[in-house]
């Protein structure tokens, strides 16, 4: 077993712990989510079975294999998944009581621009994307790659923008002023 495969487990134990944290919180509502929790959830797994399954199965001379030997991307890929494993950890963790796996803000709820919140807004979200895309990189094929990064990013964007908008309803004018003076999910660029 590599230690892709060991980091994605490492994190599905952390997605799942979080939702049993919800449940005993008795948070987590999916009233105001859109489904997006559910379809994070399903696009996610369809996507990483899915490129688990084409690097299993792609012949190693295949087109669709990345060029030169396997271990580079590897090595780079579960590097980039374990930055967004810390990423998405660092971020719930200086959310804390504020951190749910549904939208769902609480009135009154200070807005957070410290720590990873300082550069970005949805830092969990951007160690999602560091966590697939870099599955991807060590799957060693453009299909896994492919996969892993558009069918999350699709989902993830879905649920940034009911956030956003739920952030904005709720908090009003404090997070809009965040809004404005920071970027959604990479430092200085987006």
């Amino acid at each position: 077993m590599n230690l892709a495969v060991v980091t994605t487990w490492v994190w599905l134990a952390l997605e799942i712990g979080l939702r049993v944290r919800d449940r005993l919180r008795g948070t987590g509502s999916t009233a105001a989510d859109g489904g997006t929790r559910l379809t994070i959830g399903l696009l996610m797994a369809v996507a990483m079975t899915t490129a688990n399954l084409a690097a299993i199965f792609l012949p190693a001379e295949s087109p669709l294999r990345f060029p030169g030997t396997s271990l580079p991307w590897l090595v780079v890929g579960t590097t980039l998944m374990w930055l967004g494993l810390v990423v998405r950890v660092w971020a719930i963790t200086v959310l804390g009581k504020h951190f749910r796996t549904t939208v769902e803000v609480d009135a009154g709820q200070p807005v957070i621009d410290h720590g990873p919140y300082h550069w970005i807004r949805h830092p969990s979200y951007t160690g999602l994307l560091g966590l697939t895309f870099g599955f991807g990189l060590a799957s060693d094929n453009y299909v896994s790659l492919l996969l892993t990064t558009v069918i999350p990013t699709y989902a993830l964007l879905r649920r940034i923008a009911l956030e956003e908008r739920t952030l904005v309803d709720t908090l009003g004018s404090p997070y809009e002023t965040y809004r404005d003076s920071t970027k959604r999910l990479i430092p200085g660029v987006w």
